[in-house]
C-alpha cells in the first residue's frame, strides 16, 4: 500500500498508477453532489442543456455538509452512501467525470463505467465528517441552492485523506477485502 498526493483537475497518468487500497491525499477543486443533484444533472442532459458545473477531469464528493459553525467555511462533511448515485454515475463518467468520493460498494454498471472511462472511486471515512471538514478550505454553492445541504458546491480541499476503493482497472477493495478475509 502506498501513499500518494494528487491534485485536481485529475491527471489520467496519476490515477492510472493507483491501486485499490492505496492511500491518497487529494488537493484542489472538487464539486459536491448527492442523489437529488445527480437526478437534476441527468434531467438537464436529457433536455439537451449544459450542466451548471464542469465535470470533465473532475472529482465529485457525495456529501451534504452541515451548516458551518462560527469561523468555519463548512460544517461536518462526511461521505454519503455512493450506491444512491449508481443510477446516474455511468452517464457522468461517460461525459468525462474522473473521480467519485463516497462510501460503500458500487454496482456492476458503475464499475464497468469506471473501467470504460479509466476513472476511479475513492472511499472517504464514514463518521469522520468533522475531521474531513478540516481539509475544506473554501465552499461555494454553484447550483440547486434550493436543495439546501444537498446543493452543488465547489470546494477547495487540501490533503483530503482517501482510499482507492475501485481503481481504473476495476479492482474493487470491497471485494478484495472480503476475499482476503475469507482466506484467513
Amino acid at each position: 500500500m502506498s501513499k500518494v498526493i494528487i491534485h485536481t483537475p485529475i491527471v489520467q497518468e496519476e490515477i492510472d498508477s493507483l491501486k485499490a487500497g492505496d492511500v491518497v491525499y487529494l488537493t484542489g477543486t472538487i464539486i459536491t453532489g448527492r442523489d437529488a443533484a445527480h437526478k437534476r444533472f441527468v434531467d438537464l442532459l436529457d433536455e439537451g442543456k449544459e450542466l451548471p458545473v464542469e465535470i470533465e477531469n473532475q472529482a465529485i464528493f457525495y456529501v451534504g455538509p452541515t451548516p458551518p459553525p462560527p469561523g468555519k467555511v463548512i460544517g461536518a462533511s462526511g461521505p454519503t452512501t455512493s450506491g444512491r448515485m449508481d443510477a446516474y454515475a455511468p452517464r457522468l463518467l461517460d461525459l468525462g467525470l474522473k473521480a467519485m468520493i463516497g462510501k460503500g460498494q458500487r454496482s456492476k454498471e458503475v464499475v464497468d463505467a469506471i473501467v470504460r472511462n479509466k476513472a476511479i472511486y475513492f472511499a472517504a471515512t464514514g463518521g469522520a465528517g468533522a475531521l474531513l471538514s478540516q481539509c475544506i478550505k473554501s465552499a461555494k454553492v454553484m447550483a440547486f441552492d434550493d436543495l439546501g445541504a444537498e446543493a452543488v458546491r465547489v470546494l477547495e480541499v487540501e490533503n483530503m485523506p482517501l482510499i482507492v476503493a475501485i481503481d481504473t482497472k476495476g479492482n474493487d477493495l470491497y471485494k478484495l477485502g472480503r476475499e482476503k478475509y475469507s482466506k484467513l
